[in-house]
């Protein structure tokens, strides 16, 4: 980005009011505006932004059609973009790869962040699936597909010297120090409910939506961990956390997302079709 038509035309050594013809007709066809002034400078609009990615990606890909030519690599390997949100469970994530390298040889990016951030990458195609567990609230559902891949029971989870409060569960809960996830998480909101209604008081001590670091935690001792049962199997197994309980009320799912594109990424929408998540 240079700021100005001048610059542009400076750079690209062609006259400023070709440029500025060029790129008005280019706008009047697209029907929105590419720039907007800003202090004297000219700066992206969102549309802007969004072509501006467009136009990267088709060098980017006349390069690789260049290189593939030259080269002769006819076997291009597909490349898939998977957004996943903290809260997701890392097994899922080991799982939704696999059956990704099983369907074909490809090399894939994991990109971690909060839901609205993720769908809008969705809707920009920049990524070409989403891991959430909850379906998007953002713009158009039509602008979307959804999956609900499964739903675990949440349980409550702690180091073996927790053990002794299974009896009298869930009420020797009260006063217990815990691992929330943050408030930005329906879970959060439905284990503040569950202990309202309840009428237990605990205490929390440690917020985080990673679950691989509330099960570290949780590991060490530090609390008592509300996890998807689903996310805690091997390490249940091995000793390392003890179950004191399940909350029957309570129930976390996990979706599988994608938004419509023209030109799809093959080994995405079969994953979408076929991906199956026990539990």
């Amino acid at each position: 980005m240079e700021g100005s038509i001048s610059k542009a035309a400076q750079k690209l050594r062609l006259g400023q009011p070709a440029i500025s013809l060029q790129l008005k007709q280019f706008e009047e066809y697209l029907g929105q505006k590419l720039f907007e002034r800003k202090n004297r400078r000219l700066v992206l609009t969102e549309a802007g932004r969004v072509i501006l990615d467009y136009a990267n990606q088709i060098f980017r890909l006349g390069e690789e059609l260049q290189e593939v030519i030259n080269d002769q690599t006819f076997d291009k390997c597909v490349h898939l973009q998977i957004g996943v949100l903290d809260s997701i469970p890392k097994k899922l994530i080991q799982l939704l790869i696999d059956a990704a390298r099983k369907i074909t040889e490809c090399t894939i990016t994991v990109l971690e962040g909060e839901g609205d951030y993720l769908f809008r990458e969705l809707l920009s195609h920049k990524i070409d699936l989403v891991i959430s567990n909850y379906p998007p609230s953002i713009g158009n559902t039509k602008q979307f597909n959804t999956r609900l891949l499964a739903s675990s029971p949440i349980s409550i989870f702690a180091a073996s010297k927790f053990a002794h409060l299974k009896r009298n569960f869930p009420k020797s809960l009260r006063g217990q120090p815990f691992i929330f996830p943050t408030l930005h998480s329906k879970l959060r909101h439905d284990l503040e409910h569950f202990f309202r209604v309840n009428e237990i008081s605990i205490k929390l001590i440690i917020e985080t939506q990673d679950t691989a670091v509330q099960k570290l935690l949780g590991i060490e001792g530090m609390g008592l961990a509300p996890l998807p049962d689903f996310a805690v199997k091997k390490i249940k197994q091995k000793g390392e956390l003890v179950k004191l309980g399940s909350l029957p009320e309570l129930k976390e799912g996990f979706w599988l997302i994608s938004s419509p594109r023209r030109i799809q990424n093959p080994v995405a929408s079969s994953l979408f079709e076929t991906f199956q998540l026990k539990i």
